[in-house]
């Protein structure tokens, strides 16, 4: 089956926690602390494998959690690094952040391989905290929490030629004539509705992918008859396989035909309608077809675009019209990426603090530091929450919740951590 759409959730693994101990050993007087540091989390890694030719595996596993990292332990020993958890993808996949739609990666080429979401740090043992002042804490840090995101994964295929065109014009049996794929052949509309991926050999070093999209309709641009669907796989290849019946047995004029999948192309994306075509005039075999093809071999001699007569059904005209194909192929040059109105960015502090409302009345405090230091304070030991109080007074929280207008009794959250206000 082939899925090239997946909605999926990634969760990098939490930080293991710091060690709270001390040194217990004979002859050995006031050990102290000897608490190690948790080990990382997993990261969540991306990586394309050249053996994964569809996203079918995430219609059944949709979730994806790395593991933790291991808790520090005593005589300063750290915790274990948990190994990274690496997802497999198929190449031509472009990866979106659900809330946001930016793409975070566009992975086209075999081993290449992105980071999306980063394990959280381990927590600092007991061993990190001691100074002169306190030379033996008590209080070790927690693991700090894994990110997680929401992300859309959409598979474009990579081809170098694509076969375009109406339903039923022939597009399947003739790739299923030139390569070795056998996509589903049949006399109705939309017989082929995934595309099919075939290689078409022309001898020891000479070969090229070719890609059945299945048959666009007019209004594709828009989502007509799944056209975005069929159409972004049309984005990568380098060139266009124009696909015509020329026997107008449907009563469809040839040209017309051409000038409406065109303007699909266009209105979809302005680069499609620049890429090399080239008409695949097919069913000749049919004897209607041989006035047609005088009529649309005219218009394409005058439109400057090559035309071949051929038929899928009885083999003719193919093998010249591949190996043009395939010259026009070494002959290509990379269009150059369209350059889209630059975004700029300007980078927030860690330490900048928002506060605000939610729906019942509750008061949100929001601080990317300040949410990390709640999520790796344990509030259950003492000297942790005096260190909490002291951070919380030298970031100034207390003076903006007062400037922000909190009263007693009101209810604060900040990241996971829920708590009443008071003076």
């Amino acid at each position: 089956m082939f899925i090239d759409r997946a909605r999926i959730m990634i969760k990098a693994g939490d930080g293991g926690n710091g060690m709270s101990s001390f040194r217990r050993e004979k002859f050995v007087p006031r050990g102290g602390p000897s608490g190690g540091d948790g080990g990382r989390g997993a990261n969540i890694v991306f990586v394309v494998d050249d053996n994964t030719n569809t996203l079918i595996d995430f219609r059944y596993k949709r979730k994806f959690v790395g593991a933790n990292g291991d808790n520090g332990g005593t005589k300063n020993c750290y915790g274990q690094v948990a190994e990274d958890l690496r997802i497999k993808v198929p190449a031509g996949t472009l990866i979106k952040d659900e809330a946001t739609g930016e793409v975070l990666a566009d992975l086209t080429e075999k081993g290449q391989e992105v980071i999306l979401a980063y394990g959280g740090r381990g927590g600092r043992g007991n061993a990190k905290f001691a100074n002169s002042v306190n030379r033996t804490p008590t209080f070790a840090e927690l693991g700090e929490p894994g990110g997680d995101k929401t992300l859309l994964l959409e598979l474009k295929l990579l081809a170098d030629v694509g076969l375009v065109g109406y339903p039923s014009v022939g597009k399947s049996s003739i790739i299923s004539m030139v390569s070795a794929a056998k996509p589903d052949i049949a006399a109705y509309h939309f017989t082929t509705l995934t595309p099919v991926l075939g290689v078409v050999s022309l001898g020891e070093g000479h070969s090229f992918v070719m890609a059945d999209i299945p048959g666009l309709i007019e209004g594709a641009h828009e989502g007509v008859g799944l056209g975005h669907d069929f159409l972004r796989h049309v984005e990568r290849t380098k060139i266009i396989l124009h696909v015509i019946d020329v026997s107008g047995m449907e009563g469809r004029d040839p040209i017309e035909d051409y000038h409406r999948i065109n303007k699909e192309l266009r209105l979809y994306n302005e680069r499609l309608a620049k890429r090399p075509q080239i008409i695949a005039a097919n069913k000749m075999d049919i004897p209607e077809a041989k006035e047609n093809y005088e009529k649309l071999k005219a218009f394409a001699e005058k439109e400057g675009i090559e035309i071949f007569p051929v038929s899928a059904a009885t083999n003719e005209g193919l093998k010249e019209m591949v190996e043009r194909v395939s010259k026009v192929l070494d002959e290509y040059v990379e269009e150059p990426e369209a350059v889209d109105e630059v975004k700029v960015y300007e980078a927030k502090s860690d330490d900048e603090v928002t506060i605000g409302r939610n729906a019942v009345g509750a008061i949100i405090v929001k601080g990317k530091s300040l949410e990390k230091l709640v999520a790796m304070t344990n509030f259950e030991n003492d000297e942790a929450l005096k260190r909490f109080q002291y951070i919380w007074r030298v970031k100034g929280i207390e003076d903006k919740l007062k400037a922000y207008g909190v009263k007693e009794g009101d209810t604060i959250y900040i990241g996971e951590m829920q708590f009443d206000y008071k003076e």
